[in-house]
């Protein structure tokens, strides 16, 4: 069987769940939990399930010289990419966030680059490019939902800033994971990366009241920590293991065609021409990009 894939069938079942997500935890916040807890929420119990499984793991120890590199992943991987991203939800629509979500693999194109010295190859670039045309037609001519208010543009522009994050980090990881198990790996990133959430959610995670929560959102809070986090991080880290960073980022133009249908199976949106001929390019650019590295020795 072809050693890629596995991971891309990881990766594909994580970008799935990532777009769901824009939904799930628009629905839990703010009006139950505030952004800022629902990330201190999420960071601490995916810390702690980690750690919990890292006791049945036996693997070398982390070297010394990694964790001040661990610890930087960890802030654009989990600090400042999930406090921007939550930020930034709170203020836009899921679809809207969606489409800034795209922009990281032109950030990890141009972060491999710089970082790794990775080559610019025209197909990988096209497929990028289109990939993002695709994208833009489907949020600007494809979408009915409403924009939250004014504050939408602050959030696009977090979610953004929560782009270049994924996208550094997926750049800064990328030589780190060989050397280590995912489990062992992504505790002490979690670790790090509660040190750096917890100062921005111990305040708003203590306001939340937690007798008045209904079941649902009970649950959709425990999907966000379980699969948004702790099932994502693991098998987008899996892929990494087989596939360059450009090739996992490139997965996050689904994101939108996943929310848009999951809007559609919960009655929020419609279907039209526009939005499946937007999605045909979108796949047409991830089939370039994922075809080039292919191609290559990745």
């Amino acid at each position: 069987m072809n050693p890629r894939i596995l991971p891309i069938i990881a990766v594909a079942i994580a970008t799935l769940i990532y777009g769901v997500t824009f939904t799930i935890a628009k629905d839990v916040m703010p009006t139950y939990i505030k952004p800022y807890g629902l990330i201190l929420l999420r960071v601490s119990g995916a810390t702690l399930v980690f750690w919990f499984l890292g006791l049945f793991i036996k693997s070398t120890k982390i070297d010394s010289s990694d964790f001040k590199k661990i610890a930087l992943a960890a802030f654009f991987g989990v600090g400042l990419n999930m406090l921007t991203f939550f930020k930034g939800l709170s203020l836009t629509s899921p679809i809207s966030a969606s489409v800034m979500m795209v922009t990281s693999p032109i950030l990890v194109l141009l972060f491999s680059s710089l970082l790794l010295k990775e080559r610019l190859i025209k197909r990988k670039i096209i497929g990028v490019v289109i990939g993002l045309i695709g994208t833009i037609i489907l949020i600007v001519y494809g979408n009915s939902s409403e924009e939250n208010d004014n504050n939408s543009t602050l959030g696009n522009f977090l979610v953004f800033v929560n782009a270049a994050s994924y996208g550094l980090y997926l750049v800064l990881v990328k030589k780190l994971i060989p050397k280590y198990h995912p489990i062992l790996f992504v505790k002490w990133l979690y670790l790090f990366g509660l040190f750096y959430v917890f100062p921005f959610g111990f305040s708003e995670l203590s306001e939340v009241s937690w007798q008045e929560m209904p079941t649902s959102i009970y649950l959709k809070a425990g999907f966000v920590v379980v699969f948004t986090t702790c099932i994502t991080y693991l098998f987008n880290l899996f892929a990494l293991t087989k596939l360059k960073p450009t090739t996992v980022s490139v997965f996050i133009y689904l994101q939108p065609v996943i929310a848009t249908i999951y809007a559609l199976i919960a009655g929020s949106d419609s279907l039209n021409l526009v939005k499946i001929g937007a999605s045909c390019i979108i796949f047409l650019g991830v089939f370039l990009v994922t075809k080039q590295v292919k191609e290559s020795s990745k």
